[in-house]
């Protein structure tokens, strides 16, 4: 019992940075912007919180849980924009390939994160390649007082942080938000034909942005997780692994619907880590085929979905493609 346990709570912590990346990323195709940048964002979100927590942690003897919390947050929601509004400008006011520019975001979003992580490694001269804010995390870590006196159903439920929670709250609220708003149709709609759109009278600029930006913001909010709670505080310089690609790759397991995203983003956790708790012995090669697991079925979904040809289960008709208006 104690195993399962451990492995659902290990399933739900790797799946949440997951779970923050998809739903970003699908509100963002929602508008028919195909954000490839993701990981950049994601990694642009986490080196933002960073450096708001080292810097307050080193200007106080004494750290509170409110600003230890809210400083961070606020440097990883301010990153996360900024990189999003640099996308938008490209590819929406510009009309810059897509593709093209969230692969450039990507690579751009590593090596500021890389850049400043290393400089903050280097003015703290620490021997070890690494950043440690553990007072910082400590705050990020806390769980709800009861959690311990509940058993497994407290482990099981109530012994993560905030941002776990707050990954599933945005994940419904995105969900209810495309499916029973009037702007998530007006959204839905820009997604779909935004010529069409234009000519009812909607502003395919402003949708195209606001959810581009706010879909990064909560991207950005997956990196901050994962350093802040996940690694306890811990950053190295390409620590982030392949996260950001598996969040993209959620987007297409969930056929773009936030709310099959909670479920879909743990079962990813699970199958990321499940390598680590079925015996395979000194057998490397075994691994790595465990770690594919994720992957494999995302392509298998791809290829149900393609077959039975629902088009609730299709993407925006206008992903991926620049929306210039003469030619409505």
């Amino acid at each position: 019992m104690e195993v399962i346990v451990s492995f659902i709570q290990r399933a739900v912590l790797q799946g949440t940075p997951l779970l923050f990346g998809a739903t970003g990323e699908i509100l963002t195709e929602k508008s028919g912007n195909l954000n490839l940048g993701i990981p950049g964002i994601m990694y642009i979100g986490a080196i933002s919180g960073v450096v708001g927590g080292f810097f307050y942690q080193n200007s106080t003897s004494r750290v509170q849980p409110v600003p230890a919390v809210l400083i961070p947050l606020l440097c990883c929601l301010a990153g996360s924009l900024l990189t999003s509004l640099l996308y938008c400008f490209l590819t929406v006011t510009l009309k810059a390939n897509q593709n093209v520019t969230g692969l450039a975001i990507t690579t751009f979003g590593v090596g500021i994160g890389n850049f400043f992580g290393g400089s903050l490694i280097k003015i703290v001269k620490s021997d070890v390649p690494y950043l440690a804010l553990v007072k910082i995390a400590k705050a990020y870590k806390t769980t709800l007082p009861f959690a311990k006196g509940m058993g497994a159903i407290g482990q099981l439920f109530f012994s993560y942080g905030f941002l776990v929670y707050l990954a599933v709250i945005l994940a419904v609220a995105v969900g209810l938000f495309l499916s029973r708003s009037r702007a998530g149709l007006y959204l839905r709609a820009v997604g779909e034909n935004p010529a069409t759109a234009d000519a009812a009278g909607i502003n395919v600029t402003r949708y195209k942005y606001l959810a581009t930006c706010i879909g990064g913001m909560i991207a950005g909010l997956g990196g901050l997780f994962y350093i802040m709670d996940y690694s306890n505080g811990i950053w190295s310089n390409n620590g982030f692994g392949d996260r950001g690609w598996l969040a993209i790759a959620l987007v297409i397991f969930t056929v773009w619907r936030p709310n099959i995203g909670v479920f879909a983003s743990f079962l990813f956790g699970g199958l990321y880590i499940l390598h680590m708790f079925i015996p395979s012995g000194m057998n490397l090669a075994v691994k790595e085929l465990y770690k594919m697991l994720p992957y494999v079925i995302t392509i298998l979904v791809l290829v149900i979905v393609s077959m039975q040809k629902k088009r609730e289960n299709d993407p925006p008709a206008s992903l991926g493609l620049s929306y210039f208006r003469e030619e409505r």
